[in-house]
């Protein structure tokens, strides 16, 4: 019940025992407005499971009310009644939310709910896109101080304000994410920028900052205890200069999707040394800034543990470099450019065994036309004495002409997980694949003994 919201495709019996926490008094009411069906909604449960509510998404609650088989032929009006009653059973004086979720769709005032101020006086987390309506948020920055961690999904138009006094009036963030979903020529500069100065103030305590615009301000260049940074673009007509200058001492992870890959080398360039976690997804890979951005992590990155990054052939020998001199790696995460060029895997191959350092075991590869099946036996014969292989391979689709992983490959590392070499190998189509970057186990499944083919 701490997140009850993940049960939402279970809504009716969700809102069923949800609505079995009323009180008679309120039942009695709700009765006598025509809510008949409460009469037989007359078991309390044994424990009151609101209590236990820490993350409260106000849409899907809105959701929950309005889908219940017993409100759902109501008229919008009494739907509003109803709503707002189990809305208290949330927010009063005796709940304390940590979590709060509200999307556009919302509209109804938090501020006067009886108790609000005490069930938000513990909030660290808020989420919200930018153009709800005042109506939701007017009076929220003064019981919203708490808060830590801020997410927004920033809009077209109709964008409220409210949200750069709420910023204002936070006594310190952390966690900062702002999204958009529209094309960057929508883009509402002078509310972003409004936004980006209120954050500003919080410069010195921010650690975390995820966006997928380029900022209209110098809000990157304040952040000087930034440790985390994920950056994401969606189209190449977006500017990115902004982190070609930008010096961030303290950084140690860094994310980026489609972002251009020489304003990337250049951001790694100019951190302090301090970086553990790189993952490089998207951009565009010529020969010379594949090279360039190698050079960076390896020149760079010394105490790096995790590492996604695209390897061209050309550069096999730049990724032997960075092997040797990157002594803390973990886990290896490498999309192999080879849809249209010849890759050498032997090469490849001989490079993760000759020079991974020791703690080095856990690999990833991604590839459009896989290699031949002698290359895997050299890795893994080679392999042979080390710590036994976390193995995946992620195969891309090429209009279904690429050449795919055949039972026989599978066939051979079973031996190998047989003889202890490999301790778990799964692989999966791209579409089929779900796991995170830096994930070899999912966290509710054991280690396989043999080999998982997830087609």
């Amino acid at each position: 019940w701490k997140n009850p919201w993940k049960f939402l495709e279970e809504r009716k019996s969700l809102c069923k025992v949800v609505t079995l926490h009323l009180s008679d008094e309120t039942k009695n009411n709700l009765k006598s407005q025509g809510f008949d069906f409460l009469t037989n909604f007359y078991h309390k449960p044994l424990f009151n499971y609101i209590s236990f509510c820490k993350i409260l998404n106000l849409y899907d609650l809105h959701v929950m009310v309005n889908t219940f088989d017993h409100i759902v032929t109501f008229p919008n009006i009494k739907k509003e009644i109803f709503e707002k009653e189990v809305t208290s059973l949330f927010i009063n004086e005796n709940t304390r939310v940590m979590h709060l979720y509200i999307k556009n769709r919302y509209n109804n005032r938090l501020n006067i709910i009886p108790g609000a101020k005490y069930s938000f006086s513990e909030l660290e987390f808020f989420s919200s896109n930018t153009n709800i309506s005042d109506n939701v948020i007017i009076g929220l920055p003064e019981i919203f101080k708490a808060i830590k961690r801020l997410e927004l999904v920033i809009e077209m138009k109709n964008n409220s304000y409210e949200f750069v006094k709420l910023i204002d009036n936070i006594d310190k963030l952390y966690h900062i994410r702002l999204y958009s979903k529209h094309y960057a020529e929508y883009d509402n500069d002078s509310f972003r920028k409004a936004l980006e100065n209120s954050l500003i103030k919080h410069a010195n305590t921010i650690q975390y900052f995820k966006t997928t615009r380029p900022p209209v301000t110098n809000i990157l260049s304040s952040f000087v205890n930034l440790k985390i940074l994920k950056v994401k673009g969606f189209s190449n007509d977006l500017s990115w200069d902004c982190l070609e200058t930008l010096s961030l001492s303290f950084l140690q992870v860094l994310k980026t999707d489609c972002i251009p890959i020489e304003k990337v080398s250049a951001l790694i360039e100019n951190t302090g040394g301090k970086l553990i976690e790189v993952s490089i997804n998207g951009g565009y890979h010529d020969e010379n800034n594949n090279k360039r951005l190698i050079q960076s992590i390896y020149n760079k990155c010394k105490k790096i543990q995790y590492l996604k990054i695209l390897i061209r052939n050309e550069n096999i020998s730049e990724l032997e470099k960075l092997l040797i001199d990157c002594q803390y790696l973990d886990g290896l995460n490498i999309n192999v450019y080879n849809d249209e060029t010849i890759f050498d895997w032997n090469y490849f191959f001989k490079v993760l065994y000759e020079s991974s350092p020791t703690n080095l075991f856990k690999f990833k590869f991604s590839f459009v036309n896989t290699f031949e099946l002698e290359s895997l036996r050299l890795f893994l014969n080679n392999w042979n004495g080390r710590h036994p292989l976390l193995f995946q391979t992620i195969q891309y689709s090429s209009w279904g002409i690429n050449n795919v992983l055949k039972r026989s490959y599978f066939d051979v590392i079973n031996l190998y997980i047989t003889q202890g070499i490999v301790s778990l190998y799964t692989h999966a189509p791209v579409e089929k694949y779900d796991f995170k970057d830096f994930d070899w186990i999912k966290a509710d499944k054991k280690a396989l003994k043999s080999w998982e083919y997830n087609f």
